[in-house]
């Protein structure tokens, strides 16, 4: 018998399906390709980019808006095969030499090794703050989602919703936070060979180009800003009954803790809070309040 609470169920089911397709971020209308004479390139009506990389240039996109706090995510695919030498960059950055900045960026290897994710935080023009990672899956067969959390309190970046890497508001101690300058979205597909792979021991393999990377599934609940008025915090992926303004308190629960401390323990290579070599005569003050900063 087909119960009144199924019956319930499946109308909710159906509207937020409906919400969710009607509303999806459009590429055509979040972002502009800015670089690469034809090498970036919006498909599939708008629902797909895609960043190509040649021995003449690179390609790269950003953001129409501007955010000042968010949550943003971006789904990619990444370079497969042989991608030595490649950078693929999905970040978050202000202008000036002053600027604030929140990084992904993916360092190619050669076939059959893995990737290394690069993260870093600017605050206010100081960067210096890189974490690495290798991440526990092939991030070229598949689409992978990349998130970030940006609130008053914290910066937590996100792995398929798995958090890797937390930067807490410490102004209380003299820690620069990314809370006054608004930022845009910003990708690109570049080469880097000097560095990228092994430090530049291994070069780009140009007969391996054109070097493509994908895009899709883009949102932003996020505080648009304008200049000369106030950000307007909205959502650009809202669906039906979702909570879109959880991020601006979100902060990680003891089941997030722990996946973050599986994540930094297995997979992290480069710390900065522990390279006391580089910083002879004292450690970042962040790095004195959390093992898991």
């Amino acid at each position: 018998m087909f119960s009144f609470k199924r019956l319930l169920h499946c109308l909710f089911f159906i509207i937020s399906s409906l919400t969710a397709a009607t509303s999806a971020a459009n590429f055509y209308q979040n972002v502009d390709i800015t670089w690469g004479d034809n090498r970036g390139k919006i498909l599939n009506h708008g629902q797909l980019i895609s960043l190509s990389l040649d021995k003449a240039s690179g390609s790269g996109f950003q953001s129409k808006d501007e955010y000042l706090f968010g949550k943003i995510d971006m789904q990619i695919k990444l370079v497969a095969g042989n991608s030595a030498g490649t950078v693929t960059t999905y970040y978050l950055s202000s202008q000036g030499p002053n600027h604030d900045e929140i990084d992904f960026e993916f360092l190619g290897n050669l076939s059959g090794s893995p990737y290394t994710l690069h993260t870093n935080i600017y605050s206010q023009g100081k960067g210096n703050r890189e974490q690495r990672f290798r991440l526990w899956f092939d991030p070229s067969k598949n689409f992978h989602t990349y998130s970030v959390v940006w609130n008053k309190y914290r910066i937590i970046f996100f792995v398929d919703s798995i958090p890797i890497r937390v930067f807490n508001n410490l102004e209380k101690i003299g820690v620069p936070y990314l809370n006054k300058q608004a930022m845009r979205i910003y990708s690109s597909l570049w080469d880097a060979d000097n560095w990228a792979t092994q430090g530049g021991r291994v070069k780009t393999d140009w007969t391996k180009a054109p070097f493509t990377a994908y895009y899709r599934n883009f949102s932003a609940n996020a505080c648009i800003h304008s200049q000369g008025s106030s950000s307007s915090c909205v959502s650009s992926t809202k669906s039906f009954m979702e909570d879109d303004q959880a991020w601006q308190n979100y902060g990680l629960d003891a089941k997030g803790r722990n996946r973050l401390r599986w994540v930094q323990k297995k997979y992290m290579i480069y710390n900065y809070c522990t390279d006391f070599k580089r910083f002879p005569q004292g450690l970042p003050k962040e790095c004195k309040r959390s093992r898991f900063l």
